[in-house]
């Protein structure tokens, strides 16, 4: 497991669903699309529409896309 982003922020988060451990899917509040107190994610870095992202509960990072004219 890799550790938390020297850089994250708790301050800088996203609501995106981590591909990896997919902890959002059992939550109502995620399903809901309400912005949850649980499964949010570190935003680490933001270029353009491409978010790079950090999950607190499993550390997977990964690189999202957000679609043109707005965020997922």
């Amino acid at each position: 497991m890799l550790p938390i982003d020297p850089c994250a922020d708790i301050g800088r988060r996203a609501w995106i669903p981590c591909p990896q451990c997919r902890d959002h899917e059992a939550c109502d509040d995620c399903g809901a699309g309400r912005t949850c107190t649980v499964h949010w994610r570190y935003l680490l870095a933001a270029r353009g529409r491409v978010l790079h992202l950090q999950c607190p509960s499993c550390t997977h990072l990964w690189e999202h896309e957000t679609p043109v004219g707005g965020a997922a």
